[in-house]
C-alpha cells in the first residue's frame, strides 16, 4: 500500500519548487480567462509571494494508462497559470445571494482574478471553489496593494 505523503511536506517542497512562500490556497475549477487553457481543469488555486497560481496536476486512471501505452500517447502534462502580482488588479468571490436561487439552481461560488494579458488588456480569469476561499481573495487582495 502507497504511503500518504503529508500535506505540509507537499507545500514545502511546492513552495522550494516556486521560490517563493504560498500565502492561501484552496481547491477549484479553472472554467475561462486564460489563453493556453481551453477546458475546465481541477487544480489548486493559490496565492504566491509572487502573485496568483493556478495548478492542474495530471492524473490518469489505470485504464487510461494501459489506453496510452498500447497506443503510444503520451502522459497528461501539468497545467499551470502563474500571473505575477504587478499584473493583478482585483479579485473577488461572487456568490449566489437569493436563497431561493441557491437551492433551485445550485452553483458553487465564483472566484474572479482581474488582470491584465501579456498583450495589456484586462481580462479575468474565473474558478468555481467554495466559500471558504473568501482568504484566498482576501491574501490576492493584500498582495495587490503591497
Amino acid at each position: 500500500m502507497a504511503k500518504r505523503k503529508d500535506p505540509a511536506d507537499f507545500w514545502r517542497e511546492y513552495e522550494e519548487r516556486i521560490g517563493e512562500p504560498v500565502l492561501a490556497y484552496n481547491l477549484g475549477r479553472y472554467i475561462r480567462g486564460w489563453d493556453e487553457l481551453d477546458t475546465p481543469l481541477w487544480g489548486l488555486l493559490i496565492v504566491s509571494g509572487g502573485g496568483f497560481r493556478f495548478h492542474h496536476f495530471p492524473h490518469e486512471s489505470w485504464l487510461e494508462v494501459l489506453s496510452r501505452t498500447t497506443s503510444g500517447g503520451e502522459a497528461p502534462k501539468e497545467k499551470p497559470i502563474f500571473i505575477p502580482k504587478e499584473r493583478l488588479i482585483d479579485a473577488e468571490l461572487r456568490v449566489e445571494k437569493s436563497w431561493w436561487k441557491q437551492i433551485l439552481i445550485a452553483q458553487p461560488p465564483l472566484l474572479a482574478v482581474r488582470c491584465l494579458a501579456e498583450s495589456g488588456n484586462e481580462t479575468a480569469v474565473l474558478a468555481e471553489t467554495e466559500r471558504k476561499a473568501s482568504v484566498l481573495v482576501q491574501r490576492l487582495r493584500e498582495l495587490i496593494k503591497k
